[in-house]
């Protein structure tokens, strides 16, 4: 047979067998040519066995084979970064924030129907926000700079909670106690942006700040909308107490977890790993000191960089404050007392937000249910429109773009395009058109986000809670102004629409202003 027979082929295989071990015995290098290795070792020595991460590498007459061995899971790889679970508490803060004032602005009409307010006294209970609000910027700012922004923000929530729960209570009682209530609850509500500000500034490296200031910002917004949303179904279906309980337990329970998991600073922290610490500190740019002396009020002022974050925010406030504006609400309240198909049900307190449902009614005569989800839409997409300025911010850094450069093409998207939106919005036919319009200016202005509010951080890191509180009580001051003269601005220039017009000129000549002056450097 062609093969052979069995005794002839086991003949051949011992020779060769025999052959091979006489090598082996002679020292000589056998040579797996198919293999391309080279084996000099002895019989006579042990076989090694290497051990490797992931395999088991066996070498034995000069052959290595790699045994597959499957790797567990790392905790590091499943681990969530700490600084990211700091950012989504922030923003849930931050949305707790902003819901708190939304509810007292959409109860208020029941609460006025239920205790007989006047128009003009409903005006005074919704400014008294504003002044706690006012003198708590600036002071919460420098408690920021001393103690750290965990303390600071913790006290504040817990005291806005407060007195969000004892505001149905404080009605009841007396007009004197409800503006008490209202005033503490500015007060302890204007630490939330300063604290914010400096805790995100320490536990994220800079190319990430942007990102994380839009998305605690988104949250800040989104609080609008569950205000909005949430506030009239239980006022309706439970009753006017029912959205103040609500609220500030959620505020309670979130400070159960801020308080035990978030410190200040990251190198405080127990739950971050040291490689994220490190790339953390590796990303600042000019992280501050704990021994340099903070400047003097009057170096703050001397500065134009300092002056161009304060005009901005002036112009943003006083944009903000106009759309919910005092005047709004009074115009909505007598339309609303008057109109008695809308007695009957808790949805028209939707509109009660902001003057855009007013905008709706009075110049397009909208159903006013309908002008509330008008009303409502804009905060959301304000919300995902500064978290993708933020993204964008950082991009562009990353890219190598300079923070000042960043600063300034974020903060003149923040300004122009709501400016050109307000103009366009004079030419609007249709409510249709006129929400698309005020829909783009709003969602355009939070680009202002990754412009002015980071750039605090960037010119003063020593005393950015300070200087945010000021810049933050100018920009309030300006949005009463804005709130108690909106009517008589409007009357004085004979028409809504040339307010507008007005308004889109601030716009543009603080931009230029902007650009001229404003810095990504440390200043002080």
């Amino acid at each position: 047979m062609g093969c052979g027979s069995p005794q002839s082929r086991w003949t051949k295989t011992r020779i060769a067998n025999l052959g091979f071990q006489r090598a082996l015995a002679l020292g000589n290098p056998v040579k797996w040519e198919s293999l391309a290795l080279t084996s000099r070792r002895r019989p006579e020595d042990p076989i090694p066995m290497k051990k490797e991460r992931g395999t088991v590498r066996c070498t034995a007459e000069g052959i290595e084979r790699r045994i597959l061995v499957p790797r567990e899971p790392s905790a590091a790889a499943l681990r969530i970064p700490e600084r990211f679970k700091v950012v989504a508490l922030m923003a849930c803060v931050m949305c707790l924030c902003n819901a708190d004032r939304v509810v007292m602005s959409v109860a208020v009409v029941p609460l006025a129907d239920k205790l007989g307010w006047s128009s003009s006294f409903l005006g005074v209970v919704q400014s008294s926000f504003l002044w706690g609000y006012i003198f708590s910027s600036v002071i919460g700012g420098a408690l920021v700079d001393k103690y750290g922004g965990k303390r600071v923000m913790a006290w504040g929530a817990a005291l806005w909670s407060l007195a969000t729960l004892l505001t149905p209570w404080a009605a009841n009682h007396s007009t004197a106690a409800l503006l008490a209530v209202r005033a503490f609850f500015g007060l302890a509500e204007g630490v939330a942006l300063p604290s914010m500000s400096t805790i995100l500034s320490r536990w994220f490296p800079g190319h990430e700040r942007a990102t994380a200031v839009g998305f605690s910002m988104a949250g800040f917004h989104l609080g609008n909308v569950m205000g909005l949303i949430v506030t009239p179904i239980m006022l309706s279906s439970i009753g006017i107490v029912a959205p103040f309980i609500l609220f500030s337990s959620l505020g309670l329970l979130w400070l159960s977890s801020w308080v035990y998991k978030v410190t200040s600073d990251p190198k405080d922290s127990s739950f971050i790993s040291k490689s994220e610490l490190r790339s953390i500190q590796a990303g600042k740019i000019d992280p501050p000191t704990t021994t340099a002396e903070p400047p003097s009020i009057g170096l703050l002022f001397s500065k134009l960089p300092t002056w161009a974050i304060i005009f901005a925010n002036v112009t943003n406030n006083w944009v903000s404050l106009l759309i919910v504006s005092e005047t709004s609400h009074r115009l909505h309240y007598f339309v609303f007392r008057h109109d008695k198909r809308y007695n009957s049900s808790f949805q028209g307190y939707f509109v009660l937000l902001s003057w855009m449902p007013v905008y709706f009614k009075t110049v397009f005569n909208v159903n006013l249910k309908q002008a509330a989800w008008f009303s409502a839409v804009p905060w959301g997409t304000m919300a995902v429109s500064g978290y993708i300025a933020g993204a964008i911010s950082d991009a562009l850094i990353k890219a190598g773009y300079s923070i000042t450069s960043v600063r300034k093409i974020m903060q003149s998207i923040g300004f122009i395009g709501p400016g050109v939106s307000l103009l366009c919005l004079n030419f609007a036919k249709s409510p249709e058109i006129a929400a698309v319009f005020m829909t783009a200016a709003l969602s355009l202005s939070s680009f202002s986000q990754a412009g002015f509010l980071l750039n605090i951080q960037d010119i003063a890191p020593q005393c950015a809670g300070f200087l945010h509180g000021i810049s933050n009580s100018v920009g309030t001051l300006a949005a009463i102004i804005s709130t108690i003269g909106t009517g008589y601005f409007v009357q004085w220039l004979g028409s809504f629409q040339a307010f507008l017009s007005v308004t889109a000129c601030l716009y543009f000549i603080t931009t230029i202003f902007w650009n001229l002056f404003a810095t990504g450097e440390r200043v002080f």
